[in-house]
């Protein structure tokens, strides 16, 4: 599993430190296929296209080990051959699913575990592998750039890997955060006044894993609902007034990087981190790894502190990442401690150590709250009973 570099919680963290409220931050979706070699490119979007094209998961041992998994509750609309699986992709309606089309959670975990056993590729993910329908299809090689041209200019610009020839080396990595600022449904404003969060940066909307699609959909009808309000806000309220003391001291704050030569490195603290919460509060939790990991979060917390850049502030990407450091620890030891809390397994939150879905933990979120002190404040805050109607069309749907 990849932390993906490009993703440093700016939103969350901004409104946490501004004294908001954030939700359901334990709930981390991933996406069962990211790249992972080389390493600048570790974590990019790997479609579900490549697989729903016919591309199949394969271990070092070149065996299809998502066969070996299937939940009994999908048992009915996964295929039980290969053979079934193939015609699925090219579009025989009779066909049921191949198994590496099951949901993004569960082949996740699957990669998880082969990884883990020692089956994985040699840099540590699967082989994801669409050159074989050649053994199907004749002209295979144009038909792959004709339905996947994105991927296959990713990964021969990227990787100098051509996936009409070559199985593509992949593993799971974050997609997209469930939790975010607790807001007002019809206004999006969070608890702090003045405040609006819309999107993926808001909590509540997609409750314990989201959907596929529906991210655009969100941010369509809630971004639109926060900006409305959010000028009707502006209007009905007078100008804040601006401390130039904090702001002074932010901008040095900013700049003290430059003031530490031969210190730590910020790409080094951010790998680290990177590593941690790929290794200990990922995919699959347990409390141990947890703790462990929080520990160590806090002493990179420290090591933040002394990190050092050179140059100067134009086009000055170490300097960007030290800035990122900070909101990059505070969300992950926020999305931490939530997971610590929530000691059973929902949605896209799984828990080796409770591997069960618990009904009393279904009545309430975790709300997460910044202590006076700067510590992080856990509160459970019981969901509102649901209309009967909306309950009565939940349950005709089981």
């Amino acid at each position: 599993m990849l932390f993906r570099s490009e993703y440093t919680g700016d939103g969350h963290a901004l409104a946490y430190h501004a004294g908001a409220s954030l939700m359901d931050m334990e709930f981390v979706q991933f996406h069962p296929t990211g790249m992972i070699w080389p390493p600048s490119v570790r974590g990019i979007l790997v479609t579900e296209g490549v697989r729903g094209e016919g591309g199949v998961l394969r271990n070092r041992n070149n065996e299809r080990f998502m066969f070996k998994d299937i939940p009994p509750l999908y048992a009915n609309q996964t295929a039980d051959s290969e053979e079934e699986g193939w015609r699925y992709t090219q579009g025989d309606k009779n066909a049921r699913r191949p198994p590496e089309l099951l949901t993004r959670d569960h082949v996740a975990r699957c990669i998880r575990r082969e990884v883990r056993e020692g089956r994985g590729s040699p840099h540590g993910g699967v082989f994801l592998d669409i050159a074989w329908i050649k053994e199907r299809i004749p002209n295979s090689a144009e038909r792959i750039k004709k339905k996947l041209p994105s991927m296959y200019h990713q990964f021969k610009q990227l990787a100098d890997i051509d996936i009409t020839q070559e199985p593509m080396e992949v593993g799971p990595t974050t997609h997209y955060m469930m939790g975010g600022v607790r807001v007002d449904a019809d206004s999006q404003m969070s608890d702090v006044p003045g405040l609006f969060a819309a999107g993926e940066c808001a909590a509540g909307l997609h409750g314990a894993n989201r959907l596929g699609g529906n991210s655009l959909s969100d941010l369509l009808v809630f971004g639109q609902r926060a900006g409305e309000y959010a000028a009707r806000f502006a209007k009905e309220n007078s100008l804040g007034t601006i401390n130039t003391q904090e702001l002074a001291s932010a901008e040095q704050w900013a700049l003290r990087a430059f003031e530490r030569k031969g210190s730590e490195n910020p790409y080094g603290v951010q790998r680290k981190l990177q590593d941690i919460m790929q290794d200990l509060v990922g995919i699959v939790r347990q409390e141990q790894e947890m703790l462990q990991a929080l520990e160590r979060i806090r002493e990179l917390r420290i090591a933040s502190d002394a990190v050092g850049v050179d140059g100067n502030r134009e086009y000055n990407a170490g300097w960007h990442t030290a800035l990122d450091l900070h909101n990059l620890l505070t969300v992950s030891e926020i999305v931490t401690c939530a997971a610590l809390e929530r000691k059973e397994s929902r949605g896209a939150h799984f828990r080796d150590d409770f591997p069960a879905k618990e009904d009393q933990f279904g009545k309430f979120n975790i709300v997460v709250r910044k202590g006076p002190n700067g510590e992080v404040r856990l509160t459970r805050e019981s969901i509102p009973r649901m209309r009967e109607d909306l309950q009565q069309i939940i349950e005709e749907m089981k």
